[in-house]
């Protein structure tokens, strides 16, 4: 399995914070964001993996990360995403890296407190189509929000005003190498990107998504409050080891 860490975007959410840095390079309490990440995968047992990012700022990935070798990897792979294109569309600049192998997908400002070693093991006795995380939280028309019936999702609906569940879709999907053709197939949302919802959504529709809940806690970091929120949460983390 191949992992891929998605790093673009303006981060303007974050502004002025990314006025002069790629949001990913930010501090998450002692590690720069992006470090998260990669140590996710590499913990996974994932070792050939590729970063996605973009903008102003994509040498400094090069410059702090190099080859990756502060991770013990021999090797990172990087693409450049031009402008903000959505997630599936900096997704589809990895088809070449994939290279027709099964893909480990995470968000590059999603953190999480345990390992996704376990999930990824259960994609892969799954053997083909996707799979995704799932966590209940207490504002789940923030995210993409699964409608489970019979222990199996029907669909997700992208921030629902009246969320079907309490579950939000968190940043890591495991998908087979169908994820590429089924990403030409999309047409722009009404925010002009290619939504990775709808690639979910596609696997749904063929019955080929599984999903797994997970333990520990989950935040993503792409506001003020949530970034300041994981920082908070990595630091009890590290305090109480």
């Amino acid at each position: 399995m191949k992992g891929i860490v998605l790093a673009g975007g303006l981060g303007t959410r974050l502004f002025p914070l990314t006025k002069i840095t790629n949001k990913h390079l930010l501090p998450i309490y002692n590690k720069p964001m992006i470090y998260y990440p990669i140590e996710m995968m590499v913990d996974a047992g994932i070792r050939d993996i590729l970063i996605v990012t973009g903008g102003k700022n994509a040498g400094d990935f090069l410059r702090l990360l190099g080859n990756g070798k502060e991770f013990g990897l021999d090797h990172i792979n990087y693409a450049y995403q031009e402008g903000e294109g959505g997630i599936a569309a900096a997704l589809s600049l990895a088809e070449f890296f994939a290279d027709r192998k099964p893909v480990c997908v995470i968000l590059g400002d999603n953190i999480f407190e345990h390992s996704i070693a376990e999930y990824v093991e259960n994609f892969k006795k799954q053997g083909s189509g996707a799979r995704i995380l799932l966590k209940e939280v207490p504002d789940p028309q923030r995210f993409g929000v699964p409608e489970i019936r019979d222990d199996k999702i029907v669909r997700i609906v992208e921030k629902p005003e009246n969320p079907d569940s309490r579950y939000a879709v968190t940043g890591v999907y495991m998908y087979d190498p169908d994820v590429f053709e089924f990403i030409k197939t999309l047409k722009p949302s009404k925010r002009g990107e290619l939504e990775i919802t709808d690639v979910n959504n596609c696997y749904i529709e063929k019955g080929r998504m599984r999903y797994d809940i997970m333990d520990g806690w989950w935040t993503d970091a792409g506001t003020f409050e949530s970034l300041l929120r994981a920082s908070n949460l990595v630091r009890r983390n590290f305090e109480e080891k």
